[in-house]
C-alpha cells in the first residue's frame, strides 16, 4: 500500500520540476516534489546561477584591469578566489531559500530521496533512513541531465575538472585546457581568462559554439583571440596525460599530433539525459536508443498514460527556460487546459565576453529550408551607448522572409546581448515584421538601438553605419 496519494508527483526539482510544482500548486493540485540531491537541480546549484556569479566577478576584475581607460586610477588588484566562491554560494543559498518559500506558499509537499517507478501510478522513494511508497494520478519526470563523457584515454584521471567541480575550486589554476568549445566550454574559457588564467580551448568541430549563426561564432572566435585565449578548432583530443606540473592534452589537428600543457584540464563536452535508477522499464516509457531521452509529444506526454516528462531528460532543447515552459505545459494538460509546446521562438543566451543571444533560424538553416530571405546587420561599435560603456565588440544580425517581411531569426554578440534577445524573441514569436521594428521609436542612447538599425538595414540601410 502506498503511504499517500497525490494528484501530481514530480521527480526532480530543477527549473522543469520546481516550476511545474509551483504551477500545480497555483491550480490547486495536491502535489509532491521529489529530489534526490539539491533543490533547484543542476541549473541553480552547479549551472546557470553559479556560473553567472563567476561571470560577474570575473567581469569586475577585468574592468578594474582596464580602469585607466575610463580615467580611473586603481592600485594593483588581486582575485580573492575563495571569496569569489563564497559569494557564489551565498547567491545560490539565497535562491534556494526563495524556492523553498514559494513551494511552501503553494502547498507543495517535498520528499528528499531517490525515486523509481513501481508501476504506472506508484513510486518508491529511497530516503536515508527509510523507503516509502507514494501513489499519484499523474507523474512528471523532470530528472534532468548529466555530464557527458568521451572515451578519451586519461579523461578520468584524478584532478580533471567537469563543469560541477570547476565551481568548487579552492584556488585559481595558473593555466587551464578546456576540452570542448561549446556553450559550457566557452563560458568557462572567458570566466577563467578574465580572472587572469592562461586558457586553451580544444574543439573537435571547425566552429566554436555550434548551433549559433556562423557570423556570430566567427566574432566570438575573434573575441577569444583578442583576450589571448588559445583556440584550437578542428582538433581531436587523443589522450590526456598526468605530468609533474599538471596535465598534457594530446590532440590531432590537420593530421598533425600536437599537445597543450596546463595545471588543470576541464572536460566540457556537453550533457545527456539522466534516467539512471528510474526503472522506466517497469512502466513502458519509451526512450531513444542513442541518448536514452524520454520521448514526449507536444503536450509533454510520454508513451505511457498519466506519465509526462519535461526538461533535459526529453533532450528537446537543453535550456532551463525551456524546461520551465515544458513543466507548465505538462501541468496545464494534466489539469485539463489543453496546451502544446512550440519551439519556434526559443531564445538562447550565452554568457561569454561579449555575450551572445540568438532566436529562430540561423542563416544556414533558412538557406537549407529554401526560404527566400534578407539580412540586416549593425555593428555594436557604431552605437553611442556601447562606446560610452567602453565596448566596441559586437554585431546584431536579423533575418527576415523577403515576401512577408516577417522576422524569422536573429542573433547578437555584444554587451547586454542576453537581455536584448528578449525583444527579438517576441518578434519571432508573434510573427512581427521588420517594418514593425523600423516604425518603433527606440530610446536614445541605449544598446537596444542596434536592433532598430539592423531592421533599417533590412530595407534602405542603417542610419548610423
Amino acid at each position: 500500500m502506498a503511504d499517500k496519494k497525490y494528484k501530481i508527483a514530480i521527480i526532480g526539482s530543477g527549473p522543469g520540476g520546481y516550476v511545474a510544482a509551483l504551477r500545480a500548486g497555483q491550480l490547486g493540485a495536491d502535489t509532491v516534489l521529489i529530489e534526490k540531491e539539491a533543490l533547484g537541480g543542476t541549473c541553480l546549484n552547479w549551472g546557470c546561477i553559479p556560473t553567472k556569479a563567476f561571470v560577474r566577478s570575473a567581469e569586475v576584475f577585468a574592468d578594474i584591469q582596464n580602469a585607466k581607460d575610463f580615467g580611473i586610477k586603481v592600485e594593483k588588484a588581486e582575485v580573492d578566489f575563495p571569496a569569489v566562491v563564497k559569494r557564489k554560494d551565498k547567491i545560490v543559498n539565497r535562491l534556494v531559500r526563495g524556492i523553498e518559500h514559494l513551494l511552501t506558499k503553494s502547498n507543495v509537499e517535498r520528499l528528499d530521496g531517490k525515486a523509481s517507478f513501481i508501476d504506472q501510478n506508484r513510486l518508491k522513494i529511497e530516503k536515508e533512513a527509510e523507503t516509502v511508497e507514494i501513489e499519484a494520478e499523474n507523474i512528471i519526470i523532470a530528472s534532468g541531465s548529466q555530464t557527458a563523457s568521451l572515451p578519451i584515454p586519461g579523461a578520468d584521471l584524478d584532478g580533471i575538472l567537469d563543469s560541477k567541480s570547476a565551481l568548487d575550486l579552492e584556488q585559481l589554476p595558473e593555466s587551464l585546457v578546456i576540452v570542448g568549445g561549446g556553450i559550457i566550454g566557452m563560458e568557462f574559457a572567458f570566466i577563467f581568462r578574465n580572472f587572469g588564467v592562461e586558457v586553451t580551448v580544444i574543439e573537435y568541430l571547425d566552429q566554436l559554439v555550434t548551433g549559433v549563426d556562423a557570423d556570430i561564432a566567427s566574432e566570438l572566435n575573434r573575441s577569444a583571440r583578442r583576450r589571448r585565449i588559445s583556440v584550437k578548432t578542428s582538433s581531436e583530443v587523443k589522450e590526456i596525460k598526468k605530468t609533474e606540473a599538471g596535465f598534457e592534452v594530446v590532440y590531432q589537428q590537420q593530421e598533425k599530433e600536437k599537445s597543450a600543457r596546463a595545471e588543470k584540464v576541464l572536460m566540457a563536452v556537453g550533457r545527456k539525459p539522466y534516467v539512471e535508477g528510474l526503472k522506466l522499464e517497469n512502466v513502458g516509457v519509451e526512450v531513444s536508443a542513442s541518448r536514452k531521452a524520454v520521448q514526449v509529444n507536444k503536450k509533454m506526454q510520454t508513451s505511457t498514460e498519466g506519465i509526462y516528462a519535461v526538461g533535459d531528460v526529453t533532450d528537446k532543447i537543453l535550456l532551463a527556460h525551456v524546461a520551465s515552459h515544458q513543466g507548465i505545459t505538462a501541468v496545464e494538460n494534466i489539469m485539463g487546459r489543453d496546451k502544446e509546446m512550440s519551439y519556434q521562438a526559443v531564445p538562447a543566451a550565452i554568457f561569454t565576453s561579449p555575450e551572445i543571444g540568438a532566436v529562430g533560424l540561423t542563416e544556414s538553416e533558412a538557406k537549407a529550408e529554401g526560404i527566400d530571405y534578407k539580412i540586416g546587420t549593425f555593428p555594436f561599435a557604431a552605437s553611442g551607448k556601447v562606446m560610452a560603456m567602453g565596448e566596441r565588440e559586437g554585431l546584431v544580425k536579423i533575418i527576415s522572409e523577403k515576401k512577408s517581411d516577417r522576422i524569422i531569426g536573429a542573433a547578437l554578440i555584444g554587451i547586454e546581448a542576453s537581455d536584448l534577445i528578449a525583444e527579438l524573441t517576441l518578434a519571432v514569436n508573434l510573427g512581427l515584421t521588420a517594418e514593425n521594428l523600423r516604425e518603433t521609436i527606440y530610446a536614445h542612447p541605449t544598446t537596444a538601438e542596434v536592433i532598430h538599425e539592423a531592421a533599417l538595414d533590412l530595407k534602405d540601410g542603417a542610419i548610423h553605419a
